[in-house]
């Protein structure tokens, strides 16, 4: 949808005809709509998604397996294209994560962990149970279930898995976690490992980069979009505000958010350089221009 969006904004700078770029925008979203309508059937399993179909037409991530039942992935991926938010099928994938992957040292990457290995599935299959990709924390896809959660409007639930396995939550537990405090691991041992919690591989991770994506425009909610930024946060009821200054096109955005009405979402009002704004897409700026931004949640 981004690909049909950023033809209908520049196509035209790309020398295509309005008839050109209605057609190609039409196309794109007609085959995104095949793979919803796919992901919703064959990768439906009943109360989450299906990890994928192996070289033998076989389910990975189902029910109908005795291990591997539920992958990490598919539930947040899915969720984050939008697959499901109309039909229940994107909270309920969120609930099953949340009951059976989820523990206090965050989310493992597939649960019940393999005890055999599994030629179809090679190395996943070969790590003890709990480490690695064989039902271990894999922090980097972390990220991917909070944002499905902020995208599905589970404020709280998006707040509290950021923090299960952020080095700033868990050094009170630095005994157990055994690793720097103040950087991600690539995976902690998950609720099936020998050793719970212990983190593993420090820095070889890229958990930095989805974890600040995930804060900053998910949590925090300040959205770049081709027509300028969208204020719109998804926090936890207990935060009474915060502050942001984003460079956008330019431009440095103040942005002041109150929500000392306690909500986890809504956007009662905004202000920009005091003038209040229909919604909470903020006009776009000249360049060099300094913007204060005032929200009101609530």
């Amino acid at each position: 949808s981004q690909y049909a969006d950023i033809l209908e904004h520049y196509g035209r700078l790309a020398g295509m005809s309005d008839a050109e770029i209605a057609s190609e925008a039409a196309s794109v979203r007609a085959e995104i709509g095949q793979v919803s309508k796919a992901v919703k059937t064959a990768g439906w399993d009943g109360e989450w998604f299906v990890r994928a179909y192996d070289a033998y037409s076989r389910k990975v991530g189902t029910h109908e397996d005795t291990e591997g039942q539920i992958y990490i992935e598919p539930q947040g991926m899915c969720v984050m294209a939008g697959i499901g938010l109309d039909d229940g099928k994107a909270q309920q994938a969120l609930k099953s994560v949340k009951e059976r992957l989820t523990c206090d040292w965050g989310t493992a990457i597939l649960a019940p962990a393999y005890s055999t290995y599994r030629i179809e599935l090679g190395e996943i299959s070969s790590y003890p149970r709990g480490y690695k990709e064989n039902g271990g924390i894999f922090c980097h896809n972390n990220p991917w279930i909070s944002i499905a959660n902020a995208i599905a409007g589970n404020d709280d639930e998006a707040f509290a898995v950021y923090q299960r396995n952020c080095p700033a939550y868990v050094e009170d537990k630095s005994d157990v976690r055994k690793v720097e405090p103040y950087v991600y691991c690539q995976m902690v041992a998950g609720p099936e490992a020998a050793t719970p919690g212990e983190g593993k591989n420090s820095w070889l991770t890229g958990t930095a980069a989805w974890t600040f994506f995930n804060v900053s425009q998910c949590i925090l909610g300040v959205q770049p979009t081709l027509d300028g930024l969208k204020v719109d946060p998804c926090i936890p009821h207990t935060l009474g505000g915060f502050t942001v200054t984003r460079r956008y096109r330019g431009a440095t955005y103040h942005i002041a958010v109150d929500n000392t009405a306690a909500v986890q979402y809504g956007v009662k009002s905004v202000a920009v350089d005091g003038k209040p704004i229909e919604g909470s897409l903020l006009p776009l700026a000249p360049e060099g221009a300094v913007v204060e931004v005032q929200v009101t949640m609530g």
